[in-house]
């Protein structure tokens, strides 16, 4: 259950794989669409949109608000600013020109009353598009909508007035526009540019699009593709903006850019992205290029892999591109015709088709605007005196009998907020029982041949119904070999493999390859505790027990698969490490990456922060991946300008180390999922690839890694004192809203853990936190994990006007949590809830690949299927009594600490509630 919001519509959507939760969700949602409290209680329009909040005359007036605060958040990020800009520009005269999200500074402009008429005239069915998917009943399906619609009349100016005009193209000389974004202390002062082009003013044929979607793939698609490249390799900045083509809404826009540029260098990025497109336009693309991304585009459309998420829901979002333009929602799905026509115009011309559409929609047409971003050191602070200065003037001009309404309203807010539905209203929404659960695991299948033909290495298979002809490969290498002072290379290492070429194959022509037989392979690092042999899986261990792997994956059709496996030994033993160029360019994207994901997704950063302290696998994922990580890209980095035959000596012996020890075979295995004429027919490539991978088997064998802590283990118990100190940290960007973490281990090593906790855990998330952090708090997300491997549970918060306060409700969750264990104890049907809502969360559809993936992962952390259908039997017999149970390990954690990522004001803030932190500017 979601929503999906754009900028000329939202998109509600429910789905399962249980029918009559299907039909409560279908039920729950279309009542809360079409009939909200919101249009009738004034109270959710202030605490999900804005309010005045004050609770004595003597304090300032502030701003609360769900989506106000997440807003702010979205306001702090210098790259949602720059696509602000950039689609105000391009869409000066339509409704595109509008925040649809919201602008921070005028959500407070919106009343009640507008929210409302709002609400009335677009939310009204008449101007609605109702979409169902599956093997449900069809008559069911129109008998349940016509229960919710047949009692609204007409509305004939809903679907004109929501009508999106046509941006016409009325820059006729390319305009520029310069804005402020907000930067660290200790941030480089660099600028950002994109260029920003409408590409039409009128429908494109699918045929038109299908192109347009395949030159943006030529010329932005890969690290190869033509204008990216182009780009990165010039040193011009560090990492691109813009994605190329947006397609989505009524008009199609292209953007790119540059951000990271010097000052001075910002009218050479102008020129390079306008002279690179114009060669482009009059060289064309070679036909290897078109060929690549011909076959790249159609195997997308033909696998039609969308992962996790329901496949009936990407129909729907599909063809919602067309039908919200009353346009058919069909012909958005349809791709067989223009493939052919394209495939002939391509036959027929080469690449001038794609020259053609580069000429009319970029190179000659002016309704162009250039955005560049300049850092302000003083921008955070001055919104923030601007919006005190502005409630001051408000509170200033207040009478006395005003300001007691606000405190009034206030303290009704926060008693409404606070009170618990009753037992009739939680009756009035639609429930499975206990009774509607599936009980048994969903098992996958596999088979294990250790040391297949006498190689050394272990080949996994997973036979399904069906894959479509598809094989899906994986390769694994150990990496236990390499130090840990070299594991930070490893990221920018898998990048590498894939992208600077072999001997063969410059990295053009390889990612060509790739494309042209593939349907798309990637290079990743496995980190994974395992239990020690021995161990119950409900057992709570250090996670000393660990396996490392690379892990290469790709598919391929079976005629194909010879090349897939080609490609593997090409970028694990042949890739191009003296690629010094690419590796700062690499390594620049990298540090801009993180800095941005820092500042836009702090809770992910500091609970990672949070999980280095308490156990060695903690530390190293922190190290691979988290704030720390930041530090050691900067390092490489020096390394890779000032000195690179040091950094090109590290890269080679890391390589040797993975493939050129005696025992490399023995930690080397092959994962394959297809259907049995999949599997049968690439059986003759897999003993092919079992002869030709790196090394010989030898009787040398690794060490026992479910025995035997991992050689990273053991280092990094060394490092841990001195790099991962049990102390409260605040990490320092520039932000409008905090992201806090405070956590620590709630099961010691050797406690036994149930499947109970991932029960209270999530009522926790969905109950407590959901009331206390975002209804009451403000924020836009309150969050908890359990690790249940190493019993470490945390709490974060995501875009939250809080900090101090929030700790605070941290803390209190305990008391609430043995209140709710005795509230649970007398209603059942809650307690019911929390159960189905955590089955729920166990029993999500997957892929052919995925499937395949999660029977590999299990097998290889020795998960055994009695273990998880204990696990399964332990949710659904969750009591009351299991909630107590962990409150009090709750209210008695071990070694609690915190991890926050926030502005300098707001640490000064919270140092005056008692909450210290040691800091660390971070941007």
């Amino acid at each position: 259950l979601n929503w999906r919001t754009y900028p000329d519509r939202t998109c509600y959507v429910v789905a399962s794989q249980n029918m009559k939760d299907f039909y409560n969700l279908v039920n729950v949602y279309t009542d809360a669409v079409y009939y909200p409290r919101a249009i009738k209680d004034p109270m959710v329009h202030a605490q999900e949109g804005w309010h005045l909040e004050l609770e004595e005359k003597e304090q300032p007036l502030t701003y609360k608000g769900v989506v106000y605060n997440e807003m702010k958040g979205v306001y702090s990020s210098s790259d949602s600013l720059l696509m602000r800009e950039s689609q105000r520009s391009i869409f000066p005269d339509n409704t595109y020109s509008v925040d649809s999200g919201g602008d921070p500074a005028v959500i407070p402009d919106l009343s009640y009353e507008e929210f409302v008429n709002f609400h009335g005239k677009f939310y009204h069915p008449a101007n609605s598009r109702i979409y169902f998917s599956g093997d449900d009943d069809v008559l069911t399906r129109l008998e349940l909508m016509d229960e919710y619609l047949k009692d609204f009349e007409p509305s004939p100016e809903s679907k004109p007035a929501s009508q999106i005009e046509w941006q016409k193209k009325t820059i006729v000389e390319p305009a520029k526009f310069v804005h402020p974004y907000p930067a660290g202390e200790d941030q480089e002062e660099t600028n950002m540019i994109m260029i920003n082009w409408l590409m039409n003013e009128s429908p494109l044929t699918a045929t038109e699009e299908l192109t347009l979607n395949i030159l943006d793939y030529l010329l932005m698609g890969t690290t190869s593709s033509i204008l990216r490249k182009t780009l990165m390799e010039s040193g011009l900045g560090a990492a691109i903006t813009g994605g190329g083509l947006s397609d989505e809404l009524l008009q199609a826009t292209f953007s790119v850019g540059l951000k990271g540029v010097k000052p001075d260098k910002v009218p050479e990025v102008e020129k390079l992205i306008l002279d690179t497109l114009e060669k482009v336009a009059q060289d064309g693309f070679s036909d290897d290029a078109i060929a690549a991304s011909m076959n790249t585009m159609e195997f997308q459309l033909r696998e039609f892999n969308t992962g996790s998420f329901p496949k009936g829901l990407s129909f729907m979002l599909g063809s919602m591109s067309k039908w919200i333009y009353d346009e058919s929602p069909t012909d958005a799905l349809k791709f067989e015709k223009p493939l052919a026509e394209l495939k002939a115009k391509i036959e027929q011309s080469k690449s001038q088709v794609f020259r053609d559409m580069l000429q009319d929609l970029l190179v000659k047409n002016t309704h162009r605007t250039t955005i560049e971003m300049v850092p302000s050191k003083t921008l955070e602070k001055e919104n923030v005196e601007e919006e005190e200065k502005r409630l001051a003037a408000i509170k200033a001009g207040m009478s006395e009998e005003q300001l007691d309404e606000v405190i009034s309203k206030t303290k009704e807010l926060k008693r409404i907020q606070a009170a618990e539905d009753t037992p009739e209203e939680r009756a009035t929404i639609p429930s499975l029982t206990l009774a509607d659960l599936k009980r048994e695991v969903t098992e996958y299948p596999i088979t294990v041949s250790e040391d297949e033909n006498d190689s050394g290495v272990t080949v996994l298979r997973h036979e399904l119904l069906s894959t479509s002809g598809i094989a899906y490969a994986g390769l694994l290498v150990d990496l236990s070999m390499v130090p840990l002072e070299d594991v930070p290379l490893l990221q920018l290492f898998t990048r590498m493999i894939t992208q600077t070429g072999t001997s063969e194959y410059d990295p053009v022509a390889l990612t060509q390859r790739i494309g042209m037989y593939t349907g798309g392979l990637g290079a990743s690092l496995m980190t994974t505790p395992v239990k020690a042999s021995g161990v119950d899986q409900n057992e709570i261990t250090d996670c000393d027990k660990m396996v490392t792997k690379l892990v290469i994956k790709g598919k391929a059709t079976t005629d194909r698969i010879d090349e897939l496996f080609s490609l593997y030994l090409s970028i694990l033993t042949d890739a191009n490490l003296d690629s010094q160029n690419k590796v700062i360019e690499m390594l620049k994207e990298s540090k801009a990456g993180i800095e941005s994901s820092i500042q836009g997704s702090g809770h992910s950063y500091a609970l990672q922060r949070m999980r280095a302290r308490y156990t060695a696998a903690g530390y190293i994922d922190e190290k691979m991946g988290g704030i720390s990580h930041l530090e050691s890209v900067k390092q490489l980095l020096n390394q890779a300008e000032n000195d690179w035959p040091t950094f090109l000596g590290r890269l080679q012996n890391l390589r040797r180390t993975i493939l050129e020890h005696s025992a490399a075979r023995d930690g080397m295995m092959v994962d394959i999922t297809g259907d049995k004429k999949v599997l049968d027919t690439i059986e003759p490539s897999v003993k092919n690839l079992l002869k030709k991978l790196p090394g010989k088997k030898s009787s040398e064998k690794l060490q026992d890694f479910y025995s035997e802590d991992h050689p990273w283990i053991v280092a990094a118990k060394k490092d841990m004192a001195g790099n991962a100190p049990m102390v409260d940290e605040g990490f320092i960007v520039p932000t409008q809203v905090s992201y806090v973490g405070k956590g620590g281990r709630l099961f010691d090593k050797g406690d036994k853990i149930s499947g109970t906790a991932s029960v209270v855990a999530r009522y926790l998330r969905t109950g407590y936190l959901w009331d206390n952090v975002r209804v009451i708090g403000g924020a836009y997300g309150g969050m908890n994990m359990l690790a249940e491997g190493s019993g470490f549970f945390g709490f974060v918060s995501y875009r939250d006007p809080n900090l101090a306060k929030t700790i605070d409700v941290y803390d209190a969750a305990a008391d609430a949590l043995i209140a709710s264990a005795e509230e649970l104890e007398k209603d059942p049907e809650a307690l019911a809830t929390a159960v189905i809502g955590a089955v729920g969360d166990m029993d999500g559809a997957l892929s052919p690949d995925q499937k395949g993936w999660a029977a590999f992962s299990r097998w290889l952390i020795r998960e055994t299927p009695e273990s998880r259908q204990r696990r399964r039997d332990e949710v659904l017999n969750t009591k009351a009594s299991d909630f107590k149970d962990f409150a009090e390990r709750l209210k008695n954690m071990k070694n609690p600490s915190s991890a926050v990522v926030s502005s300098k004001g707001a640490f000064e803030a919270a140092e005056k509630e008692g909450k210290s932190f040691s800091l660390t500017n971070v941007l």
